[in-house]
């Protein structure tokens, strides 16, 4: 894990407030938490949580990343996290932090953020005043609709479900339990989101597809009459759209995992806990199957389908369907075999350009230099 990924996961929750005590234990009473083996001090006493190359001496830390190995001998952490494996490769004496030794650093660097730096308590508004509902809207028990939120006619929404200021939602939406949606979310009308759907700020499901035709050279504009589908599970970044089928659903498979600014066009359909990063496009009626993942700025051409447990790495155009479980590359994309040969190829395009001109001057010399066997034969004639 990069050094900006640590530093995200440390800061993912909020610290505790200011008339909040600091939260102390002992690196003994952590490593209890995974039944963790303690090298070092146990008795330390820890009271935060920090990245490896901020960490101080009253703060914990981990490494998961043996490419961050090398920030061990200067970090002045109280305690690190460290895996089991990770640690036979690593010389432990030349090291002052204690060290809860355990098989998953992520996992335990998770439930320790959740000692130090617990979630906010889910606040109980109700229904505001200043939010415009719906006479014929359902909303479930326990559901907060905060300040300046729009929920149009015969619009379902489920019980614990937050729906912050300026969100809008379209008529016949239906929302299921616990969906959280984020400042700024719009969902046009015909939306349906299942259980535990987290939707971030200012993104847009149910918009009208790119879909047009040229008749007589001006466009015409294809109707878009169908929806959007987004199964149980799914979270969905900021400024990401999703837009409707023209006739039947555009489809998110249940866990999927939308980045920031994602593109997903009409009648796409994607399985089960896919995984796209940020910037990625999908033309129109794009399919997946379950566990696809696409690097950042990955585009996918229309009518393409990706394969189950696929993989496609950043910055790839695709233009042809991708088999079952393999990896591309490139652009166009192909598999990772033949994308590596093409770029170690492509490196030494400079040194083989030279060559070849080399080549082409000798050849021109040799052209232009006279035969010396009919020379010789030339000039030992006599003359007539």
């Amino acid at each position: 894990m990069s050094h900006e990924e640590s530093t995200g996961m440390m800061n993912r929750r909020m610290p505790l407030g200011k008339d909040s005590e600091p939260m102390a234990m002992t690196v003994e009473t952590l490593a209890r938490l995974f039944d963790a083996e303690v090298r070092g001090d146990a008795t330390r006493i820890i009271t935060g949580v920090q990245p490896l190359d901020v960490a101080g001496p009253q703060e914990i830390t981990f490494l998961a990343d043996k490419g961050n190995f090398h920030h061990l001998r200067s970090c002045k952490a109280g305690a690190i996290i460290l895996g089991y494996r990770d640690a036979a490769s690593l010389n432990l004496d030349e090291i002052s932090a204690s060290l809860i030794l355990v098989e998953d650093a992520h996992s335990a660097i998770i439930e320790v953020l959740d000692k130090f730096r617990p979630a906010r308590p889910r606040a109980q508004i109700g229904i505001s005043e200043e939010a415009y509902v719906s006479t014929s809207a359902k909303i479930g028990k326990n559901t907060n609709i905060y300040p300046g939120a729009y929920v149009g006619d015969n619009v379902v929404i489920g019980s614990d479900s937050d729906i912050y200021p300026s969100v809008y939602i379209g008529p016949t939406c239906r929302l299921g339990n616990n969906v959280t949606l984020h400042p700024g979310v719009v969902l046009y009308s015909k939306v349906i989101l299942g259980n535990r759907v987290t939707i971030h700020a200012s993104s847009v499901l149910g918009g009208d597809g790119f879909g047009y035709r040229r008749i007589d050279g001006r466009y015409q504009k294809v109707p878009h009459l169908g929806g959007v589908r987004v199964e149980d599970d799914v979270e969905i970044g900021s400024c990401t759209t999703v837009d409707r089928a023209m006739i039947s659903e555009t489809i998110v498979g249940e866990g999927t995992k939308l980045d920031n600014q994602v593109v997903i066009a009409h009648n796409c359909q994607l399985g089960r806990h896919n995984a796209f990063a940020a910037h990625v496009g999908l033309a129109g009626s794009v399919t997946t199957g379950d566990h696809v993942v696409l690097a950042g700025q990955v585009g996918i051409a229309d009518h393409t389908h990706l394969g189950e447990g696929c993989t496609v790495g950043g910055k790839s155009g695709v233009t042809k369907n991708i088999p079952d479980g393999e990896t591309h590359f490139g652009i166009p994309a192909q598999p990772i075999a033949d994308a590596t040969k093409f770029l170690i190829a492509l490196r030494k395009l400079p040194e083989l350009r030279s060559k070849i001109r080399e080549l082409e001057l000798r050849i021109t010399y040799l052209e232009d230099k006279p035969d010396t066997a009919t020379e010789k034969q030339h000039t030992s004639r006599p003359a007539a």
